[in-house]
């Protein structure tokens, strides 16, 4: 097992962080076309959508031709949901990372390091959503390297998004994760987040049947006893 460090982020960090974010982001597209493909509108779509070809064409080759090009344009879909994500956060906190946690009230970010490399990362900020504002903070960005999952470099992570979120008076900790990321359900769910929510990002997410979870942590009182 490969040691590890968790510290504070630094400007060499830059491409490094950018690159293991969309690498994370993007690997979870083949999870989110198994699961369109698995859901019963989506084969009750392709049925239909054979059967009318094959009436219309009077062959059952063009039935599967048209099933072949609906599948071929469901993944673009499906790929489309991760890849514009991806250049969304990539604009957006991603692109001036230091203005975004660093220097942001009651935000941070941090990477793992092994060997010299940006292993990890992890982010904590204001939640977007003004209801949770002043009595929680948002994990954001979690992300682990394929090469070195397995072991605790996410627990660790997660730990210092509570630890700080704790140290400054916040009540709770919140996040959100897609349901194709089941890796990270259970280590949220680990460390004690409970689900309380569920939503598709857009029109496009609710036909291919893809949701985003939402997750809380409620933390202990700094001056509870044990």
């Amino acid at each position: 097992m490969a040691s590890y460090r968790i510290r504070q982020y630094r400007e060499q960090d830059y491409e490094a962080v950018r690159s293991l974010f969309a690498r994370g982001i993007l690997e979870h597209a083949p999870a989110g076309y198994r699961h369109f493909l698995r859901s019963a509108w989506a084969q009750l779509g392709l049925l239909i959508l054979f059967i009318g070809a094959r009436a219309a064409a009077g062959c059952w080759v063009l039935g599967l031709g048209a099933v072949a090009v609906a599948l071929v344009a469901s993944w673009v879909q499906v790929r489309s949901l991760s890849t514009t994500y991806v250049q969304q956060a990539l604009s957006t906190d991603l692109l001036d990372i230091s203005s975004s946690y660093l220097r942001a009230p009651n935000s941070c970010f941090w990477v793992a390091e092994a060997k010299g490399t940006v292993v990890g990362m992890v982010a904590v900020t204001p939640p977007e959503d003004p209801a949770e504002r002043g009595a929680a903070l948002e994990l954001k960005r979690m992300s682990v390297s394929k090469d070195y999952r397995g072991q605790g470099i996410s627990k660790a992570l997660c730990g210092e998004v509570l630890r700080f979120a704790r140290a400054r008076g916040f009540g709770a900790v919140v996040l959100s994760t897609s349901m194709v990321q089941v890796a990270a359900q259970q280590l949220y769910e680990g460390q004690g987040f409970k689900k309380v929510g569920a939503s598709s990002p857009s029109l496009l997410a609710a036909i291919l049947c893809f949701q985003i979870y939402h997750y809380r942590c409620d933390l202990p009182s700094r001056t509870a006893a044990p």
